[in-house]
């Protein structure tokens, strides 16, 4: 049970306020004293029951306006700030992390007000800017007409360099990490203030933003970024990518319209801002900057700096969609290659034009129905045994190669080869009405083009196949591991055209029952009978060809 200090009232001072996770909530403790006492006794201004917390653990003094120290008071498991172990009073930063024991803390310190110097038109006089993106895009390069003219000209063409040298580098950026470097080094050199830098990308095309890089100003800042990324204004990024418009708030805690943002008041964004990465014809995603201290020069020069960050968007923007259609390129070539060892070139353009829609790269495995055809040769025992290993692979390569064409002819898909066995299958990936007829048109061309190959001396001996085909349902789609995956069909349907295969004659094909019903003209195939095997609870009915006569 936490105990919160009794209010009284003091001389005013500037408000500091301690965030505390107490479970699955929060809540906020406001320091309303100059010195204030945090342990686990109940006469401690902020009574901490939680593991590690001695009984005073540690005081906050307020030594000066402004300024609050916090000083371990000889604990047994110390205080740490930003997960250092401090050992003499040290003075608290708005942001900073406090560990007592198991206890987490969070600094907010309300810093004093600064005169409001000029109005800002937008959002009825609070410290926010809404802009619509177009309205910025030449704003920056503009300057105030009042000035002289040689003055004008002179800041123009210098903004106009800069431009150029911005544009030169983006352009010569071939990875998102060198397009963010760009970004980086540009915006903590003009933009005073900015402490982190966020770039969000939609990379899916589906709304989603990424963070795909960010950085801080400092080494020191640099290590407190969140690996989640929670330290970004969700809220504030989502509305910049929809609505085509750039945010700049110089007060965020004390804008009404993140009053529920989380990410903004638990850790502490004071200023931010966020454009869109546009360039005019589609958002990509956002380019989000913020820090932890009220953005005061924003009163006079806010404008400036949005249409700034607004203009080098606009040029990350076209640097980003090249990124993005570079990568596209890669993984399509890597999809490309990987599956045209399975499909017909016709078979694999239509995987890729759906292949970023697929989960992790892989074809979900699917019940199909599909015709399934196995292929070996007669005799490859024997053959084994009279020729060399290497005459054999190069005899398994150079068939395979023309027995292939035969199977891509008509849209098969190759599953695998096992020894001398070629395993393909019609109907999957793209569904095949006519699976069956392909599959014996496949079969009847391997078997002419082989007759062709024994007559033009394609090996030292007459080669012959036995080839069987089976149709009916099967999971077909991606198997294996991480490390490897293969594109498959399993069921009982290959199983059977498997054991068909066995009691094929010699250069010729047999087919199932279910395959001969699929044939609109099943002319070429006669009854063998009825055959049982192995695994299988009933007598098949098997059909051949009559080629070899």
């Amino acid at each position: 049970m936490l105990v919160f200090p009794a209010s009284k009232v003091e001389t005013p001072m500037t408000e500091l306020q301690l965030r505390l996770k107490d479970g699955n909530t929060f809540k906020t403790v406001t320091v309303d004293r100059e010195v204030f006492t945090i342990g686990r006794l109940p006469e401690c201004d902020l009574s901490l029951p939680f593991a590690g917390v001695s009984r005073c653990h540690a005081r906050l003094v307020n030594i000066s306006e402004g300024v609050w120290t916090i000083e371990d008071l000889g604990s047994k498991n110390g205080t740490q700030v930003n997960d250092r172990l401090i050992n003499y009073p040290q003075e608290l930063q708005h942001g900073d992390i406090l560990w007592l024991g198991d206890a987490k803390l969070v600094v907010q310190l309300k810093l004093p007000e600064l005169p409001w110097e000029g109005k800002q038109e937008e959002n009825n006089g609070q410290k926010t800017i809404l802009r619509n993106v177009k309205q910025l895009q030449q704003q920056w390069i503009e300057v105030d007409p009042q000035e002289g003219n040689s003055s004008n000209r002179d800041v123009i063409i210098a903004r106009l360099k800069d431009l150029v040298d911005i544009a030169k580098n983006l352009s010569g950026a071939t990875s998102i990490e060198e397009i963010f470097f760009q970004v980086e080094t540009v915006v903590f050199r003009y933009l005073n203030g900015i402490e982190r830098l966020a770039l969000l990308i939609d990379i899916s095309g589906n709304g989603n933003l990424e963070v795909v890089n960010s950085a801080a100003k400092t080494l020191s800042q640099q290590q407190y970024l969140a690996d989640d990324s929670d330290w970004i204004s969700r809220t504030i990024c989502q509305r910049v990518f929809k609505e085509k418009v750039a945010i700049q708030t110089a007060d965020a805690q004390n804008d009404e319209r993140f009053a529920g943002e989380q990410s903004i008041l638990f850790k502490g964004i004071r200023s931010a801002m966020a454009v869109p990465l546009w360039d005019e014809n589609k958002v990509v995603g956002v380019l989000y900057a913020d820090a932890r201290l009220f953005a005061s020069h924003w009163v006079v020069e806010g404008k400036e700096e949005l249409s700034f960050f607004s203009t080098l968007a606009n040029l990350v923007a076209s640097s980003v969609q090249r990124w993005m259609l570079a990568e596209k390129l890669k993984t399509e070539e890597l999809i490309r290659h990987r599956l045209e060892r399975y499909h017909s070139p016709a078979v694999v353009q239509q995987l890729i034009a759906v292949g970023s829609k697929l989960p992790d790269g892989r074809l979900p495995p699917q019940e199909k129905e599909i015709s399934i055809l196995f292929a070996d040769i007669v005799g490859f025992t024997a053959i084994s045994e009279r020729f060399t290993p290497s005459q054999i692979a190069e005899l398994l390569n150079n068939l395979f190669e023309e027995m292939l064409q035969e199977i891509f002819t008509y849209g098969g898909t190759l599953d695998k080869y096992i020894g001398d066995c070629i395993m393909a299958f019609f109907g999957a990936p793209e569904p095949q009405a006519d699976h069956a007829e392909r599959a014996v048109n496949a079969a009847k061309g391997m078997l002419s083009r082989l007759q062709t190959l024994n007559h033009n001396g394609f090996w030292q001996e007459p080669l012959q196949l036995r080839i069987a085909i089976n149709s009916g349902k099967a999971v077909v789609g991606d198997v294996g591991s991480s490390q490897r995956v293969d594109y498959t069909a399993l069921g009982a349907t290959i199983n059977l055209a498997s054991r068909m295969e066995g009691i094929c004659p010699p250069s010729e094909c047999v087919i199932g029952e279910d395959t001969y019903r699929l044939l609109s003209q099943p002319d070429d195939f006669q009854e063998m009978g009825y055959y049982r095997f192995k695994g299988i609870n009933r007598p098949v009915c098997v059909y051949r060809t009559h080629l070899s006569n």
